[in-house]
């Protein structure tokens, strides 16, 4: 199976969930771990967009530019991605976006709209951006007219074409035919990005990935509008299972939302989507009860509480075992 790139969205879908009040200390401290952790792409600014502060959708308190200036300051290796809606956005403003920092943008329109989108992809690829077609609310148009409006942000120069579930409206059996179909008809890579409405967001990113495509999009604790989007770190850790090629860290993953967003979220009155112990005990298939002694164990021994419950993992144990856990514990701290 080819690898699979994955977008971070948290600081920009992630934006409609802190009413686009991210800082640019706040970029600094998210946007340096999800590099760090080996994300492809890390997408941000405004939830609605390139230069999307207004009075319609909600305005910030940094500038898309600003923004754009700090995580550009700390990535070393992720491109920069804006999301730019047509008529929100205009190719000046991704001009300016570009001088910021910006590497990549994802240029959206609804899923029946893609002719608004040719100027915008066709300045983006003179720019030397790279270029994606993000075709918006897939679930409100049939698979033959989603195929033929891919086709057009193909032909306009777009290095992928996402079919976006904006609503968290689809099913996987809905996924399944639409990236079928797309991959089928078109040259270039296919991507999907799915929300949580429905508590298939994850389902939904490996029907995808089953169907053929090859970028999917994320967010740290799954941060993001509605119920938010998938969450990045249960993707990957559904991926490491699945036995996926991708070039996450797991671990580091988790750490830039413990230890970036979740202290972001916390200082703006605002808690996580997604529960990262409940996912860590799914990921290591240790029983439920587990987790407070395992964060005893490896705080009294000084290791890592994820490894402890790997370990344990790899040894099977039951409910009833919880007396292992200091064993297994004091056992890694030997080995460090």
């Amino acid at each position: 199976m080819s690898r699979i790139f994955v977008t971070d969205t948290t600081l920009r879908d992630g934006s409609h969930t802190v009413s686009h009040r991210f800082s640019p200390d706040d970029i600094i401290k998210v946007a340096g771990g999800l590099d760090k952790a080996g994300i492809d792409m890390i997408e941000l600014g405004h939830g609605d967009g390139l230069t999307g502060s207004t009075i319609n959708y909600g305005f910030s308190e940094f500038t898309d530019y600003e923004l754009i200036e700090a995580a550009a300051s700390v990535v070393k290796k992720a491109k920069l991605a804006v999301l730019l809606l047509p008529g929100i956005g205009t190719v000046e403003d991704l001009e300016r976006a570009k001088k910021a920092g910006a590497t990549a943008v994802r240029v959206a329109t609804h899923c029946t709209e893609a002719d608004i989108s040719m100027q915008h992809i066709k300045a983006a690829k003179e720019m030397g951006l790279w270029t994606v077609g993000f075709l918006m609310m897939a679930h409100l148009t049939d698979t033959e007219r989603l195929v033929e409006e891919a086709l057009k942000m193909e032909s306009y120069g777009a290095d992928v074409v996402y079919a976006t579930d904006s609503a968290g409206a689809m099913l996987p059996v809905d996924v399944t035919e639409k990236v079928t179909a797309m991959k089928k008809a078109l040259k270039v890579p296919i991507g999907h990005h799915s929300h949580n409405n429905l508590g298939v967001a994850i389902s939904n990113s490996i029907a995808a990935i089953e169907a053929g495509a090859t970028y999917i999009d994320g967010s740290l604790s799954g941060l993001g509008a509605g119920a938010g989007n998938t969450s990045t770190e249960t993707l990957i850790g559904v991926m490491n299972r699945m036995n996926y090629d991708h070039g996450v860290d797991l671990y580091k993953a988790m750490d830039a939302s413990t230890n970036g967003l979740i202290p972001v979220l916390n200082e703006k009155g605002l808690s996580p989507q997604t529960n990262l112990d409940a996912m860590m005990i799914g990921y290591s298939g240790v029983y439920s009860s587990f987790m407070l002694h395992a964060k005893r164990a490896a705080e009294r021994f000084n290791v890592d509480v994820r490894d402890v419950l790997m370990e344990l993992g790899r040894r099977k144990a039951v409910g009833g075992q919880e007396d292992w856990i200091i064993e297994v514990a004091h056992e890694m701290s030997k080995k460090n």
